[in-house]
Formats: structure tokens, sequence, C-alpha cells
């Protein structure tokens, strides 16, 4: 449904961004981009399985269809 795929949105959103920063920190701080890389690579595989699967929470408003004449 169309407000469950706003709320994949935002988290999307707000978890990149986050770990864009985090990434970026933690590599700074160890003086690494191959730390900096996994972190961030680590994160989007973590996303991806929050927001990929069809979850029942992405779902609460489901779209009804017209029917067929």
């Amino acid at each position: 449904d169309f407000k469950g795929q706003k709320t994949a949105d935002d988290i999307v959103r707000v978890v990149l961004i986050t770990s864009t920063f985090l990434s970026f920190v933690i590599g700074f701080v160890f003086s690494s981009l191959m730390i900096t890389m996994s972190t961030f690579a680590l994160c989007t595989v973590a996303l991806s399985l929050v927001v990929l699967p069809p979850w029942p929470m992405f779902n609460r408003h489901p779209v009804t269809w017209s029917s067929v004449q």
C-alpha cells in the first residue's frame, strides 16, 4: 500500500543518511577506507533485510481494486 511504501522510504532515507555518517566517522577514526566501505555495506545489507521482505507492517492499508466488468 502507499502508506507502507512511504514508511519504507522514510526508513531507507534515515538509515542510509545515518549509516553514511557513521561509516565516515568510524573510517576516519581508524584511518581505513576498507572499514568505511565495510561498515556501509553491512548497514546496507541490514537495511535490505528490513525493507525488502513483504512484512505485514508495510501492508496495513491494502489497496482495494475495482472488479472487472
